[in-house]
């Protein structure tokens, strides 16, 4: 089997288009797409710093090798960041890959923990929480970490924050706020966030995960395979396994909806405009008196002072 482009042994087909490639076509082709999204959307401008949030998995460690390689041609720079959340062995054995990955590509890696940032890990939350759980872990990490993320930035001078949020994430995530009767939500999703005073991009939007899995493997970048310890709380396993029978029975029909996802958070976005206001709190933008984050921390250290 050759490859489609260079005529050398192929490696992977791609199985919603046929295209069958080598390891360097395909690698290539994943850079070019990256690179292609980031234009579409406006993601990234001239002279612009990008911290590139790094948690050890493969899709944030392949994004860094491929933002670090773009940097080198194009006019922008980067930075790092890991958000570390407190969780014992899962995110220590996290932190010294990306660490280790930093410096073989001569990058400054920032690291920003919750402890520092909120006075309790994630560990310390959950069992804060108690045995309700009226708010599952997915949901109290990620309130947390989009403000670590936007501390960080602030830290590092960042312009842009970039994510390896991929396709499938996107998917996922859009099932679920869908099933939930979140649909505000959806408006979020929009890649383009060139409005925004600090843009959060996801290069890897219209990239599945099975591709970022094989880039990682055939460009030998070391990651943690090891699973969170809390992500059984949630439904998005049961959703991810859904979506790829999907694909499985009828390629291409992922891409399909990616698609109809972007129109559709364009649509939301533009009739879910909400004036901004200012946490009483904390002094962060919100659409109440008091943001998410400040309401959560108060929600789990029982103070509704």
């Amino acid at each position: 089997m050759q490859c489609d482009r260079c005529h050398n042994q192929a490696a992977y087909t791609r199985k919603y288009s046929g295209v069958k490639l080598c390891s360097v076509c395909f690698s290539n082709s994943i850079v070019r797409k990256t690179a292609k999204t980031i234009s579409k959307f406006n993601m990234i401008r001239n002279d612009e710093l990008v911290a590139v949030a790094v948690s050890g998995g493969k899709d944030s460690l392949a994004l860094l090798k491929i933002m670090q390689e773009m940097s080198a041609s194009h006019n922008f720079r980067i930075v790092a960041i890991t958000i570390d959340e407190g969780i014992p062995g899962y995110r220590n054995e996290a932190l010294e890959i990306v660490e280790k990955f930093c410096n073989e590509l001569n990058v400054e890696h920032k690291v920003y923990s919750y402890k520092d940032l909120f006075e309790l890990t994630l560990d310390q939350a959950l069992d804060l929480r108690g045995n309700e759980k009226t708010s599952s872990s997915c949901t109290i990490c990620g309130t947390l970490r989009r403000r670590a993320i936007d501390h960080a930035a602030k830290d590092t001078g960042a312009n842009v924050v970039a994510t390896g949020h991929n396709l499938d994430d996107a998917l996922q995530t859009f099932v679920i706020n869908m099933l939930s009767g979140d649909t505000n939500k959806i408006g979020w999703m929009d890649p383009d966030t060139s409005a925004n005073t600090l843009r959060k991009i996801k290069p890897f939007c219209e990239i599945y995960e099975e591709e970022i899995v094989f880039y990682a493997f055939t460009n030998n970048i070391p990651f943690q395979s090891e699973p969170c310890p809390h992500m059984s709380e949630g439904i998005r396993t049961e959703i991810r396994e859904f979506l790829n029978s999907l694909e499985k029975q009828h390629s291409g029909i992922k891409n399909n909806l990616c698609q109809s996802v972007i129109r559709l958070s364009k649509i939301v976005k533009e009739s879910d405009y909400k004036q901004k206001t200012i946490c009483e709190r904390c002094g962060k933008e919100c659409t109440g008196s008091v943001c998410s984050v400040c309401s959560m921390i108060l929600k789990l250290k029982g103070d509704q002072t």
